[in-house]
């Protein structure tokens, strides 16, 4: 069973690299000056916001990548890798497209009302992102501690991700970007119930 649905996540991750293409299409195609939205919309702070939350994902991927030789863990780190680093693109693309900033002076999540939220540590900008320190240790880790690590930090970095897109799903003007946000919620959600599994079977839970 975790090898199937490891497989259908895999071919979820290959799926969504087809629809890259087919989403920006359709933002090139909504060329009404009214539909272009604002820097300080919530299109734009998401868009932002998740690139960089998409980067750092991307990062822990391929640290543990190098760190473990488990088919299974590396496998997983690959589709996160390659799906997340797809949408960062997409995101950053919409921003040129709307020919809007990819920085802001405003904090982060201040387009879902939360830029005067506190830090959990240096490193983590935004709801569920590790800390330097976090990814410091991460990179000193191999084997089967890098592996449950790993599994913990993605675990929870996906729960800040999927609050963060939920909240794009409700308040984006755009709605092939409400699309992508929705369809970050369910392939999110369908890998922590991956790694929930993964870490039980090493005998660890989500919980750093």
């Amino acid at each position: 069973m975790r090898r199937a649905q490891a497989g259908w996540i895999a071919g979820a991750a290959a799926a969504a690299l087809v629809a890259v293409g087919a989403l920006t299409y359709a933002v090139t195609e909504d060329d009404g000056a009214d539909r272009t939205p604002a820097a300080d919309s919530a299109d734009a702070g998401f868009a932002r916001d998740m690139a960089i939350h998409h980067q750092q994902a991307v990062e822990m991927s391929y640290i543990v990548r190098d760190r473990t030789d488990d088919e299974e863990v590396r496998r997983l780190a690959y589709d996160v890798a390659q799906t997340q680093a797809n949408q960062r693109g997409m995101l950053l693309g919409w921003l040129d497209l709307w020919e809007l900033p990819k920085v802001s002076a405003k904090p982060p999540m201040a387009w879902m009302g939360m830029g005067d939220m506190p830090s959990e540590g240096e490193g983590a900008l935004m709801p569920g992102m590790a800390t330097d320190a976090q990814m410091e240790k991460l990179q000193t880790l191999s084997g089967r501690k890098a592996e449950v690590y790993y599994l913990q930090l993605m675990t929870e970095h996906h729960r800040g991700g999927i609050h963060m897109a939920e909240g794009c799903a409700r308040r984006c003007g755009v709605e092939v970007e409400k699309q992508l946000a929705q369809g970050m919620v369910e392939g999110q959600q369908s890998e922590i119930d991956l790694m929930t599994g993964m870490l039980k079977e090493r005998g660890a839970t989500p919980e750093a």
